[in-house]
């Protein structure tokens, strides 16, 4: 019985505190305050990264594929300024990198390697039938 009563205060407490992070559009508005929006496209997840290092409470309402409509509180503007500036420097520096994957060089060699080897073959070919 005592078990049941303290499981039923802590749901209770739980139930009075105000969500803060990513959560869902009901949930942002539910809190009462002014809400501002910004579009959003790409990569949601690292945007996720970034709120969370900013603390900002944040909700996404997906308009497309790959489309989001970014809702914030009025009163965090200057916060979420700062955040979506950092994102918006890791995805332009994400753009920059021309770095081409190992994986995709390993394949460029072989395939360069595989060109290669024919034209050895065929020359040491040339070369037997000359000194005949």
């Amino acid at each position: 019985m005592l078990g049941m009563v303290g499981r039923k205060i802590r749901k209770a407490y739980r139930g009075r505190q105000v969500p803060h992070g990513k959560q869902s559009v009901r949930k942002l508005m539910a809190h009462g305050t002014a809400t501002n929006s910004i579009e959003l496209s790409g990569d949601a997840k690292s945007f996720d990264r970034v709120a969370r290092k900013w603390n900002v409470d944040y909700a996404f309402y997906k308009t497309g594929p790959d489309k989001y409509l970014l809702f914030f509180k009025a009163g965090q503007a200057d916060a979420m300024t700062a955040c979506f500036s950092e994102y918006s420097r890791k995805v332009l520096n994400k753009a920059k990198s021309n770095r081409v994957p190992i994986r995709e060089q390993l394949q460029q060699a072989a395939d360069q390697l595989s060109k290669e080897k024919p034209k050895q073959k065929e020359r040491a070919k040339e070369v037997a039938h000359e000194d005949r």
